[in-house]
């Protein structure tokens, strides 16, 4: 049975529907539909996917967590999806990207796969929220390139709807994915999980189509 740990905010933890075992222990509370941990363990029944999300929380409060939460746990693969939280408060991407780099080599430190998801659209951005999260999924995909241990799962691209990359396809409150959301992100997360390094696969999920980063 493969061990995976999804490491992060809301869009890890399931908000609104469901709130993750840390924020409810302990087991989590809702509709356990809306988390895409559910929706991983549905395609693969054989994996174990601990839900490590909490609503709210920047990067370096998900970063304070990772010893905690990952490396006590020796998962097979951590899937960190992180920084939307810094934005929505007004940070800069560069003080996301030097969280996430941080995790993804404490990842690599204790041979631990990374799975780099990149940051969900909300509703409400402003066009200098939504540019710096493309600057910040601009480097995580440019990460998968680059980084042998870290493989991309584009989950913006995901959750976001056709007609518009910056608005989510699907959501109860402006903010977050609805069910099928979650189910859509679960399905990008999961190629990225079972790649292997050098494959073509491999190479399609780090470099996306084109020049989108999501």
């Amino acid at each position: 049975m493969a061990l995976i740990v999804g490491l992060g905010d809301s869009t890890t933890a399931g908000t609104p529907l469901f709130q993750s075992p840390i924020e409810a222990p302990p087991s989590g509370r809702g509709d356990a539909r809306s988390q895409y941990a559910y929706w991983l363990t549905q395609l693969h029944p054989d994996w174990q996917v601990l839900n490590r999300g909490v609503n709210g929380e920047r990067s370096d409060q998900i970063a304070a967590r990772f010893s905690r939460d990952v490396v006590s746990a020796s998962p097979e693969v951590v899937v960190i999806l992180a920084g939307v939280n810094d934005i929505y408060q007004g940070r800069t991407a560069e003080t996301v990207i030097a969280q996430l780099e941080m995790m993804y080599a404490r990842a690599a430190a204790a041979h631990i796969k990374v799975v780099a998801a990149t940051i969900v659209p909300y509703n409400t951005a402003a066009p200098a929220a939504n540019a710096a999260m493309l600057a910040i999924n601009t480097w995580i995909a440019e990460e998968g390139r680059r980084n042998a241990n870290i493989r991309v799962a584009h989950t913006r691209r995901a959750a976001s709807a056709a007609s518009d990359p910056d608005k989510l396809a699907g959501s109860p409150d402006g903010l977050h994915p609805d069910v099928d959301g979650y189910r859509r992100m679960a399905e990008a997360i999961e190629p990225a999980i079972t790649s292997r390094p050098g494959t073509p696969e491999d190479r399609m999920i780090c470099s996306g189509s084109g020049s989108d980063p999501s």
